[in-house]
Parts: structure tokens; C-alpha cells; sequence
């Protein structure tokens, strides 16, 4: 048996893989989205007691999971989860400034910007196909 183990030996990469679907970016843009759902549900439960908040924030966080899953077969780990995490965290850190009042300051403001833009250098600088 060859050595040489490397995901490229073990998993030659399939034509249709080279660029992922535009299916996947809609997909993980939906998973954020419901990721920001389940965070502003939680918010609004109080502390799971109220059920209507808490059944959204448990649908929301169960199909962000979900989403997010079949992006990965798509998009490789390193591009999906990032993308996703840090879309969530600037999106509910954005939110409840707009929407809640929350406040804000320069620190938590550069700290926005510095997730938005890691997400975007991991995006431009990953490669853009999965592994098997």
C-alpha cells in the first residue's frame, strides 16, 4: 500500500467539487441568518421561560446546524465555519445596536469591523472546494 496519505492521493478531487454551487453560498447565507434568529430568541426567552421565544430560538438554531452541515459538504471547514460564526456574531452584535439600543462604542465597533474582516480574508484566501 502507498505511503503517501495525503488528501490529494486519498481523494482526488471530483471536477464538479473544483467550484462549489452557488446553492452552498445561498445555503450558509441562510444558515447566518438563522443563526442571528436563534440568538435574538434567546434573548427574548428569558432564560427559556416564555415558549414562544424559546421554540424560535431552538428552530432557528436547529436549522442553522442543519444549513450549515450541508454547506459543509460543499465548502471545506475552513471557509464554512468561520464564514458562519463570525456572520452570526457580527450580525447579532449589529442587531442589537440597530434594533435592541444596545450600545456602542469605538471598542466594540472595531471589534465588528476585525470579525467582518476576518471573515472575509479566511473567504479570499481559502480554497474554495471540499474534501471527501
Amino acid at each position: 500500500m502507498d505511503k503517501d496519505t495525503s488528501l490529494s492521493t486519498v481523494c482526488p478531487p471530483k471536477e464538479d467539487d473544483k467550484k462549489p454551487p452557488s446553492s452552498a453560498w445561498l445555503l450558509l447565507a441562510l444558515a447566518v441568518c438563522f443563526e442571528i434568529t436563534g440568538a435574538l430568541g434567546l434573548r427574548f426567552s428569558e432564560g427559556f421561560t416564555l415558549p414562544l421565544p424559546t421554540s424560535i430560538a431552538l428552530a432557528a438554531f436547529t436549522l442553522a446546524l442543519y444549513l450549515v452541515s450541508q454547506v459543509m459538504k460543499k465548502l471545506p471547514v475552513s471557509v464554512a465555519y468561520p464564514i458562519w460564526a463570525g456572520g452570526g456574531t457580527a450580525g447579532v452584535a449589529l442587531l442589537g445596536v440597530v434594533a435592541l439600543g444596545e450600545s456602542i462604542n469605538l471598542l466594540k465597533l472595531v471589534g465588528i469591523t476585525l470579525v467582518v474582516i476576518g471573515v472575509i480574508a479566511i473567504n479570499r484566501v481559502s480554497e474554495k472546494t471540499s474534501g471527501c
